[in-house]
C-alpha cells in the first residue's frame, strides 16, 4: 500500500477499581492527543456488561471527541446492530456525519460480548443474521428516498425515510468487523466495504490466516458485482515501544498478562493462546507476531511483516490497552508518531533524497563557501583598503 493509516481502537480496556468516569476522560484526552501527534482516525466500541468495556454509545463519545479534536476521524467500532432498530442506527450516524461534518466512519459488527446478547435475551446464534438483516436496512435509509416497509420477526418499519440525508457522499464509510469466522469478510465483499480485523493473535483454530480472510472478502465482492479494496482493511493489534526493548517488555509484563488471564480468559472465556507463566505471556505473543511491542524500529519490522503475511492493508489501529504508566503510554504513541508513521507513509523519501544530494555535493558546496568568502574579503579590502 502507497501510505498506511494509524489510528488506535478504543474498545476501551480498563481495570475495575480505576474509576470509571476518570477512565472516559482519559479515552477522550488520548483522541484529543492522536488527533495533535496527526494521528490518522480513532475507532470506539460499544459494549453493556463485563466491567472493562465501558462506552455504551460511540456515537455520543464521539460526538464529544468531535468537539475536542481537528482533523482524526472518528469511527463506531462498532455498533452492535442486532441490540438496536436499524432505523434509530440510521438516524444517530447520519446526525453524527452532519455534527463532523463528514470525520465518521460508520462501523458495524454482531456485538462485543455474549454476556451483553443474553443480558438482552438474545440468542447468540441469531446475532449474525440479525447484522446482516440490519445492514441491508441501514444502506437502503441511507441512499433511498422514497419511503419503504419491512417486517422482520425483530423489527418493523412502515413507510420509512430518513428526514436528514448524509452529509457524506453516498454515505459515512462502511467498515465490518471481522474476528476468526469468514461473517465479517463476506458482509464487506457484498456491500464493497471495509474490515477491521479485530484478531491478529492466535485463535481458537491456530493462528490467523489474514490472507485467507481477505480472500473471501474478494470472492464475495466478485460474486455480488461489488469491490473491496485493501486500502479499506484495518488490522487492529496492540503495540507499545520505548526506547529500548528490555523497557518495552518490562513496561508491560504485568499489565498484558493480567489483560489475557483477568479478562480475557477469566471474564470472556477465551482460552489463553498460550500455556506457561503469567511473566512469558507478552515474550510469547511478540514472538508469535501477535503483538508488537519492543523499539520504534521493531514496530516497523513487526509491521512489514504484518504486511507480507496478509498481502497488504490500508491501516494499523493500536489496541488503546493500558499496560504501563499513563505517562509511559502516551510516550509510545509519540515515539510512533515520529519513528514509526512517517516510514509507511512517504513522508521521509523527500527528507533523505535531499540529505543525500547534499552528502554527495558537501565537498563540492564546501570548496565553493571558501571560494565566496575569499572573494568577498578580497572586495571589501579593495574597497576600504588604505
Amino acid at each position: 500500500m502507497s501510505r498506511l493509516r494509524f489510528g488506535a481502537f478504543l474498545a476501551p480496556f480498563h481495570t475495575p477499581g480505576d474509576s470509571p468516569n476518570l477512565a472516559l476522560h482519559r479515552d477522550l484526552e488520548l483522541i484529543s492527543r492522536l488527533d495533535e501527534l496527526g494521528f490518522d482516525e480513532a475507532w470506539v466500541g460499544e459494549h453493556h456488561s463485563t466491567g472493562w468495556e465501558t462506552i455504551a454509545s460511540p456515537e455520543i463519545f464521539l460526538a464529544v471527541a468531535a468537539e475536542r479534536t481537528r482533523s482524526i476521524r472518528l469511527g463506531t467500532g462498532a455498533v452492535s446492530l442486532p441490540y438496536h432498530h436499524p432505523l434509530m442506527v440510521a438516524d444517530r450516524i447520519v446526525l453524527l456525519d452532519h455534527l463532523t461534518r463528514g470525520r465518521v466512519m460508520f462501523g458495524v459488527g454482531p456485538g462485543g460480548h455474549l454476556s451483553d446478547a443474553l443480558m438482552l435475551g438474545l440468542d447468540p446464534s441469531d446475532l449474525r443474521p440479525r447484522m446482516a438483516e440490519a445492514i441491508e436496512v441501514i444502506v437502503r435509509l441511507f441512499q433511498e428516498t422514497e419511503p419503504f416497509s419491512v417486517t422482520a420477526d425483530w423489527f418493523e418499519m412502515r413507510d420509512a425515510v430518513l428526514q436528514l440525508r448524509p452529509y457524506s457522499d453516498p454515505y459515512p464509510p462502511l467498515a465490518f468487523t471481522s474476528m476468526e469466522s469468514p461473517a465479517g469478510m463476506q458482509l464487506a465483499g457484498r456491500y464493497g466495504a471495509g474490515v477491521l480485523s479485530l484478531a491478529v493473535a492466535k485463535g481458537p483454530r491456530g493462528p490467523v490466516d489474514l490472507a485467507a480472510h481477505w480472500r473471501i472478502a474478494e470472492e464475495v465482492a466478485a460474486e455480488n458485482g461489488t469491490a473491496v479494496s485493501r486500502a479499506d482493511w484495518r488490522l487492529a493489534i496492540p503495540v507499545y515501544v520505548a526506547p529500548t526493548r528490555r523497557e518495552a517488555l518490562e513496561d508491560v509484563r504485568a499489565g498484558a498478562a493480567a489483560y489475557v488471564i483477568d479478562y480475557a480468559e477469566a471474564i470472556t472465556g477465551r482460552t489463553r493462546p498460550f500455556s506457561g507463566p503469567r511473566e512469558q505471556i507478552v515474550d510469547r505473543m511478540v514472538e508469535a507476531g501477535s503483538w508488537i511491542i519492543g523499539t520504534p524500529d521493531d514496530a516497523v519490522a513487526a509491521i512489514e511483516r504484518l504486511q507480507e503475511r496478509s498481502g497488504g492493508f490500508g491501516g494499523l489501529l493500536i489496541w488503546a490497552n493500558e499496560w504501563t504508566t499513563r505517562e509511559k503510554i502516551l510516550r509510545s504513541y509519540e515515539l510512533i508518531a515520529r519513528h514509526v508513521v512517517p516510514r509507511f507513509q512517504g513522508a521521509l523519501d523527500g527528507i533523505f533524497a535531499s540529505e543525500a544530494i547534499a552528502r554527495t555535493k558537501s565537498t563540492e558546496m564546501n570548496a565553493a563557501r571558501t571560494l565566496a568568502v575569499e572573494k568577498a574579503q578580497e572586495r571589501f579590502e579593495a574597497e576600504h583598503g588604505d
